[in-house]
């Protein structure tokens, strides 16, 4: 079973979902989709959903019966003791986080892969 929730999404993604979905409500969609058809969908989905907001709940095999998905939301998805739970951020974690973003739009990264330091390491461990 899945649920799928979209907010300010373009007409032909809607549309788009009417083929393996039903549309029970405005931008609200339920159906019974194999996990494989799922993440295809949820790939076509964040690809053409632009700046809208979209939430996918679907049964899984866990304590909580159920998995969740966001894309483009301010809330968070985090464990809590081997629970998932929805985070509402404050205002300040929500400052703080756009001040992150702008700091690291165009930093470039500095130094060596874990693959270029473990080559480097076997170029240069046998010689003392």
């Amino acid at each position: 079973m899945i649920v799928l929730s979209l907010t300010n999404c373009p007409q032909a993604l809607r549309g788009d979902l009417t083929r393996w979905l039903l549309e029970i409500s405005t931008g609200v969609y339920v159906g019974n989709i194999s996990s494989r058809v799922r993440d295809e969908l949820w790939r076509r989905i964040t690809a053409n959903v632009k700046s809208g907001r979209v939430v996918m709940v679907f049964s899984a095999k866990n304590e909580q019966r159920m998995d969740f998905r966001v894309h483009n939301s301010s809330w968070e998805p985090i464990d809590f003791d081997g629970l998932k739970l929805m985070l509402r951020p404050s205002e300040k974690r929500l400052q703080s986080k756009r001040e992150q973003q702008e700091l690291n739009a165009g930093a470039p990264k500095h130094g060596y892969s874990k693959a270029s330091k473990m080559l480097a390491a076997k170029r240069y461990g046998g010689r003392g």
